[in-house]
This record gives structure tokens, C-alpha cells and sequence, in this order.
């Protein structure tokens, strides 16, 4: 059994802890602001405002760090698949004692504060992907290695839905970032891009025209593929698979997501108009976004964030918030810690000899490259409204302990 570490080494990455501090203050800071009315400002250490229970959190997410930075890495990657069941046994807990926010059954309520269980089950899976691909395997084994790969991130994905939570549901094809860096067929990108143009043009449009487009492709594939006859039998299997996926896209639909949920949908893809339902927490979103400017309000003085127009403005919409009051320079600063962050995650799993380090690398980089994305994609209007908090910046206990869990976890590999 690998022991603790009894020492702090000097290899710990500087940059990524610069990176993580600069968020988490930039988040500390827009919840305050969101907290507060135009004009007055309020004590910090209220801790009974969303910023002060904030504060706690930062703190012992800190405490949390430390730990995981003097703790031997060797013990986290044995226990990773401990870790794995535990989550999963929490998430399968919440179907029947959880309590419900926002339309997906998904926290665990403890006091005042909540706990939401899928927020770790990302870091579980991301460690236990990485464990499961580096460990030693007979030639029989890789050949259905995929299959225990897909199972692993799959299982949670059925317990999410369950939850009624699609927004966390979607995060864990993050995972595919992984995949493609360590072989994964530029053709399984192309079906899964050509299987996402099928569900929105059938939900946009209808089977029939999706049907259509998928004849087209097939017939196209056919001909100019003429000369390898070996793939007729999989291209038919596919043209097949394409017309049951349209024929399930609606069933899908109707089933697997909220009304809310389908409305902010419906939205998007511009069937319904409802400026003072569906539609008001994005059209505030982008009212706050766009009186920025290039500069912004200044500091404690959005009045979009002030009034309180904004819904959700300490969490899935704080980035509206940044906008309102900093600006399209504030945002790029943002934008440019973000991906900075995210860059150097891959150069460093790319540098490091051992395999373990890198699988875990681009699981993390890939669910910040999500949960980055589809926050500012919702909060602009570009995608659907599902409930994503933007990693390390919106208010959450659980998000920022999970985000920190996965990050000074991949520092501490670096440094064994």
C-alpha cells in the first residue's frame, strides 16, 4: 500500500495554480456583485448571502487542494474505481432521497447546503478511465476494451437522465476528447456530427426530410465509394441505423427532457417565441451581455445584475454578469484564463511519460472544454439552456470542489 507523502516537493505547477486562483477569485467576486443592490453595498463576511457561503466553500476547497497535494498520487489512482462505485452508489442514492432544484432531482440536501453527487462522478470517471485504459491487458481483452469503456461512462449517463438532468447528462461525452487522442477513428466524429444534423433537422423540420438528407449521404457514400466493396454491407447497416436513430429522435424528446427544458429547445431552434417564459432568462442574458460594451459598467454597477433581471445570475448566468460590468475585454480575460488553463492541461499530459497522466489529462481538459462551451453557448443564445455551471466562477459547492478535486489531482501526477 503506497504511503504518504511526507513532504511538499517544488514541482508542483505554478501556472495551473495561478490559473485556478485567478477563477476561483473572478467567481468569488461576480457572486458579491450579484449579491448586491444598486447602490448599497453589503458586509463580506455574510454568511448568510450566496458569497459568503461561497467563501466557505473557496476555503475548504483549498483545504481540499492541500491535501491532494500531500497525499502519494499512487493511493488516488488505487482507489479509483473505490471511488467510481462510491459516487455512482450516491447518485443511484438521490433517486430516492434527493431533493429536486430546478427540474432535475439531483442534490442531497445536508442543512442549509446541498450536495450534488453527479459533479464527482465526472472526476470518478474521468480517474478510473484513466486507470482502467493504462492497466496491463491480454490481446483478447483490448479487443473489448471499448466496450468496457463505453459501459463506464455510460452507466452514469442512464442514472443522470434518471435525475432528469440532460445539461450534466451531455457533459460526459466530454470523454470523447480522450478517445480521439488515443486512436478513436476520425469516422465515429463524423457520425456522431452527422447524427446531431439528423436530430435537429427532425426536430426542426420532420422524419421525412431527415430521411431524405440520410438517403442522400447514403447514396453519395455508394457512389463514390464504388470500388470498396468490402464496406457495402456496413454502409447498408448504417443507412439502417440512421433511419431508426430519426425514428427515435422524438421519442427521445418527449421522454428524456423536461417541459422547460423542451421549451428553451423549441427556442433555439426558433418554433416558439415566449419573451416572458421560456425565452426571458436568455433575452435578459443577452440584454446584460450586450450593455457592456467594450469596457463594461465598472464594477458593482450593472444594472441588469443590480435589478436582478437576470435569473440564475450567482450561477448558470454569471457569465452575464462579467459581461455587464467588465466588458468585452473583461470577458477576454476570462476567456483567455480558460483556455490557458485548458492549454496547458494538454501540453503537460503530453509531456509526461506516463500513460496514466495522460488519459486523466484530456478526461479533465475535456469536461472543462464542455462545461466552458455550453455555459457561454447558452448564456449567448447558441445553444439550449440546460443548467451548466461555468467551471471554477459560478456559485456552487459541490462544482468547485469536484473542478478542484480534478485539477490539483492532475498537478499531483505531473509532480510523481
Amino acid at each position: 500500500m503506497p504511503k504518504l507523502d511526507n513532504k511538499i516537493t517544488k514541482g508542483f505547477d505554478v501556472r495551473l495554480i495561478g490559473y485556478y486562483l485567478a477563477l476561483v477569485f473572478i467567481g468569488w467576486m461576480t457572486i458579491y456583485s450579484t449579491c448586491c443592490i444598486q447602490g448599497v453595498s453589503l458586509p463580506v463576511f455574510d454568511f448568510s448571502q450566496l458569497y459568503g457561503k461561497q467563501m466557505i466553500w473557496i476555503a475548504t476547497s483549498f483545504v481540499l487542494a492541500t491535501v491532494i497535494l500531500l497525499v502519494d498520487g499512487r493511493i488516488i489512482q488505487h482507489y479509483a474505481y473505490f471511488l467510481y462505485l462510491f459516487c455512482l452508489f450516491l447518485m443511484v442514492l438521490v433517486l430516492f432521497i434527493g431533493a429536486e432544484i430546478n427540474g432535475a432531482k439531483s442534490w442531497i440536501k445536508i442543512g442549509t447546503f446541498s450536495i450534488q453527487p453527479t459533479e464527482f462522478m465526472k472526476f470518478a470517471t474521468a480517474l478510473t478511465l484513466a486507470k482502467f485504459m493504462q492497466e496491463g491487458k491480454t490481446a483478447t481483452q483490448r479487443r473489448y476494451m471499448w466496450i468496457w469503456q463505453f459501459l463506464l461512462i455510460m452507466i452514469p449517463v442512464v442514472v443522470v437522465m434518471l435525475q432528469h438532468d440532460a445539461g450534466s447528462a451531455l457533459v460526459f461525452a466530454s470523454f470523447i476528447i480522450l478517445f480521439y487522442r488515443e486512436g478513436l477513428s476520425n469516422e465515429f466524429i463524423i457520425f456522431g456530427i452527422i447524427a446531431a444534423i439528423l436530430a435537429i433537422v427532425t426536430l426542426f423540420l420532420n422524419e421525412i426530410y431527415a430521411i431524405g438528407l440520410a438517403s442522400v449521404a447514403f447514396i453519395a457514400i455508394m457512389v463514390l465509394g464504388r470500388l470498396q466493396r468490402k464496406k457495402y454491407v456496413r454502409n447498408i447497416l448504417l443507412y439502417a441505423l440512421s433511419i431508426a436513430f430519426v425514428f427515435s429522435v422524438n421519442l427521445f424528446y418527449e421522454k428524456g427532457f423536461e417541459p422547460h427544458q423542451k421549451q428553451r429547445i423549441d427556442t433555439i431552434l426558433g418554433k416558439t417565441s415566449d419573451p416572458l417564459g421560456a425565452d426571458f432568462n436568455l433575452n435578459q442574458s443577452k440584454i446584460a451581455i450586450g450593455s457592456g460594451g467594450l469596457f463594461g459598467k465598472g464594477y458593482l454597477k450593472g444594472t441588469q445584475t443590480k435589478l436582478k433581471f437576470v435569473p440564475e445570475q450567482s450561477t448558470d448566468f454569471i457569465f452575464c454578469a462579467i459581461g455587464e460590468e467588465w466588458g468585452f475585454f473583461g470577458t477576454l480575460v476570462v476567456f483567455g484564463l480558460y483556455g490557458a488553463l485548458i492549454f496547458r492541461i494538454l501540453k503537460l499530459s503530453e509531456k509526461n511519460r506516463n500513460p496514466f497522466v495522460r488519459y486523466y489529462g484530456y478526461g479533465v481538459a475535456g469536461v472543462f472544454i464542455v462545461h466552458f462551451f455550453i455555459n457561454i453557448g447558452m448564456t449567448t443564445g447558441i445553444l439550449p439552456i440546460i443548467g451548466i455551471p461555468l467551471p471554477l466562477i459560478s456559485y456552487g459547492g459541490s462544482s468547485l470542489w469536484a473542478f478542484t478535486m480534478m485539477l490539483f489531482c492532475f498537478i499531483k501526477f505531473n509532480d510523481n
